[in-house]
């Protein structure tokens, strides 16, 4: 279609795969950060794609948190990858869904109000039961040509060494 419009068949593979790759289900992400350049174009496949990925898996409703650092930022090119990368690693480290900022409502077409993602426009507490499965995100970054990038992040432990103690 173009060099930079996204690809709908390809976004949704690349998700499956690193789901699979992670060995992870769908229904065990609970946050999204989108690529979410806020094009009318780019947005509306991406959460349209999003949408038809989650619905054929799942008929729960608002389960998972979506976002995108770009609204808080703004387009980063080359590194808007990156920027994503840190924002989910520094989410998950604080126990907090970030909030997308600067939009209200989402665009109709999206219809999200209907699906199993919510648009998080506030800052939550990401905390999960001790039965629950871990807490886990997957970060989409969308690049020129038809580069699609899909990444599984699941909480961590850190330790620290210090002098020979735990």
């Amino acid at each position: 279609n173009g060099y930079t419009v996204p690809n709908p068949m390809a976004q949704a593979k690349v998700i499956m795969d690193a789901l699979q790759s992670a060995n992870v289900e769908p229904h065990q992400i609970s946050y999204l950060e989108a690529h979410g350049t806020g094009t009318a174009a780019g947005d509306l496949c991406e959460v349209t794609t999003l949408n038809r990925f989650y619905r054929e898996r799942t008929d729960a409703i608002g389960q998972v948190a979506l976002g995108s650092v770009k609204s808080q930022i703004g387009h980063t090119k080359s590194t808007a990858g990156a920027a994503s990368l840190i924002k989910v690693a520094l989410a998950l480290h604080h126990k907090v869904l970030p909030p997308t900022i600067n939009v209200s409502t989402p665009h109709p077409k999206m219809e999200i109000e209907h699906s199993p993602l919510y648009l998080n426009t506030e800052t939550r507490p990401w905390i999960r039961a001790a039965s629950a499965s871990p807490r886990r995100a997957g970060v989409s970054s969308f690049g020129f040509g038809g580069t699609n990038a899909s990444l599984i992040f699941k909480k961590y432990k850190l330790y620290r060494y210090i002098k020979g103690r735990v």
